[in-house]
């Protein structure tokens, strides 16, 4: 049957007996995962290779904040427009346009040789690397009915925490053997690698010959019901809304300071070189990797024993801030291993606070509004992760010491906590004018971290 004659989908039965549905869609869900492993790591390359770069070309910790301040600005800018482009282009075309872009600004940071150079280069990727997860969540949406979506983005998410794994290992390898900017180089070639497999393999499950009719019948076999977003002027006077979206300012800014200046604080602070700081960052990596299934697990506990959903969710929070609390100590740790570890748990703790932020906005919206509101606190997030950033630099080269950052970093969390609190004391849903109250559950596990 050619795909033009192919009957509707409401007259297939993909229960029939003996019927064998095709599973394409996991096929689709891989080249997702692979995507956004390559996204993290071409973002985390700098960060590896800074304490190099910072004696090759000679940048002060001003400049290296203002370079990561330039990426988290750009990357804010980029989603604003990275969903309407994709959108408005098609996600086949849109996330291999996306990919190409950050793949060539990726390339271009071999080429300079000034800090403003690398600044430059730091913009392209940004706002090129904004378009992945609007791209990889609306290529889910097309792929996989409701019930599966949860599921199929968290297995593609786990490719950020795959590339912050992998950076730190292949990134000194290649430098030591080839110069730094062969990792560049190498990172930006894989990402158009991954295009030339997504062009021919990637198309709407309704004309590709690969998803048979039974698998279609599957995919499209939710219920009709609206998903249209809800505009943010609806949503912007909202406390909810600001709930969440203070919560992002404070606590996203932590995560962009671990990723890009764990380096050169092992570098500063004990003097780990490009040899031996691969090992540090790996322990810290896997740390946040079991915080943010740990994370989703406590609140889901809590709540199977009773708790309510603000009680569950909010103690979840708050267990996740007091585990933060003690990397303010960690500069003046006088072993390496103790500070790793230190860090290690606040990296866990911020992915369990953030897994339960994101849960949150499902919590509070109706799925028709968590979309919008996840863009209006992950915008904000980034805001907060610019001025962190610009910030950073120069209270290291002014104070000689990444006390206060830490301090501040320890802090966040609890007074976000303090404010959601406030904001939302009862976690009670928001109810729109016209938009079904039904949905709180579709929410934020759908929405991976940025």
């Amino acid at each position: 049957m050619s795909l033009e004659t192919r009957p509707p989908v409401s007259t297939l039965d993909y229960t029939t007996p003996g019927s064998r549905p095709t599973r394409f869609r996991w096929v689709i869900c891989a080249l997702l995962f692979f995507a956004t492993t390559v996204n993290y790591v071409d973002r985390s390359v700098l960060a590896v290779l800074a304490p190099t770069l910072q004696q090759k070309i000679g940048w002060s910790d001003t400049n290296y904040g203002d370079i990561n301040a330039a990426f988290t600005a750009a990357y804010a800018i980029g989603l604003l427009f990275a969903g309407w482009l994709i959108d408005a282009i098609g996600t086949r075309v849109g996330y291999a346009l996306f990919l190409v872009l950050w793949s060539i600004a990726s390339i271009c940071h071999a080429f300079v040789k000034t800090a403003f150079g690398f600044g430059v280069a730091r913009v392209g990727l940004g706002l090129a690397e904004a378009g992945n997860f609007p791209a990889a969540v609306k290529s889910v949406a097309e792929w996989f009915p409701r019930k599966e979506r949860s599921f199929a983005i968290g297995l593609f998410n786990s490719g950020s925490n795959v590339g912050a794994i992998l950076a730190p290992i292949l990134v000194p390898i290649l430098a030591l053997q080839w110069g730094w900017q062969s990792a560049f180089v190498a990172t930006g070639v894989a990402g158009l690698v991954w295009v030339f497999f997504w062009l021919p393999i990637y198309r709407k499950p309704e004309v590709h010959p690969r998803c048979s009719k039974e698998e279609l019948c599957y995919i499209q076999s939710d219920p009709g019901r609206t998903t249209l977003p809800v505009s943010w002027n609806r949503l912007l006077p909202l406390r909810e809304t600001w709930a969440f979206s203070i919560g992002k300012f404070l606590t996203d800014p932590i995560w962009w300071f671990w990723l890009f200046w764990a380096a050169p604080f092992f570098n500063a602070r004990y003097g780990l070189d490009l040899k031996h700081i691969g090992l540090p960052l790996v322990i810290i990596y896997n740390f946040a990797t079991v915080g943010s299934i740990a994370g989703g697990w406590l609140a889901n506990g809590l709540a199977k024993l009773g708790w309510s959903v603000n009680a569950a969710r909010k103690t979840a929070l708050l267990i996740c801030a007091l585990c933060v609390l003690p990397v303010m100590i960690t500069p003046k740790v006088g072993n390496e291993w103790l500070a790793v570890c230190l860090i290690g748990v606040a990296a866990a703790a911020h992915q369990g606070f953030s897994a339960n932020l994101f849960a949150l906005s499902g919590d509070l919206f109706p799925q028709q509004a968590v979309g919008s509101v996840v863009g209006i606190g992950g915008m904000l997030g980034a805001v907060g992760g610019m001025l962190f950033q610009a910030a950073a630099g120069r209270v290291v080269d002014r104070f000689h010491t990444f006390l206060p950052l830490f301090v501040s970093a320890g802090a966040g969390y609890l007074l976000a906590v303090l404010i959601i609190q406030l904001l939302s004391p009862r976690l009670e849903p928001v109810h729109l004018a016209g938009v079904p109250e039904a949905a709180t559950d579709a929410g934020a596990n759908d929405i991976p971290r940025h």
